[in-house]
């Protein structure tokens, strides 16, 4: 079973709870997402960082049961 872009996105702001998100469905399969997340969070952190970050918010699910996510992360300014 895919996940949905709302699961995607609790997911995301259970672990970044400042997180702007938006998900987009790449290919309407529920499979294929793509995902841009800024957080404050991110701040002083390299790209490759901030991915892992979004990664490990998933709790394992990438690469299961969400199949690709195309990520774009920012820092968050206040």
């Amino acid at each position: 079973m895919a996940m949905t872009a709302p699961e995607i996105e609790t997911f995301i702001k259970d672990a970044l709870p400042d997180a702007v998100i938006e998900i987009k469905d790449l290919a309407g399969d529920g499979n294929h997402y793509s995902a841009t997340v800024a957080s404050s969070s991110f701040k002083g952190k390299s790209r490759v960082q901030q991915h892992q970050m979004v990664y490990a918010a998933l709790k394992g699910n990438m690469g299961g049961v969400l199949h690709a996510l195309a990520l774009t992360t920012t820092v968050l300014e206040n």
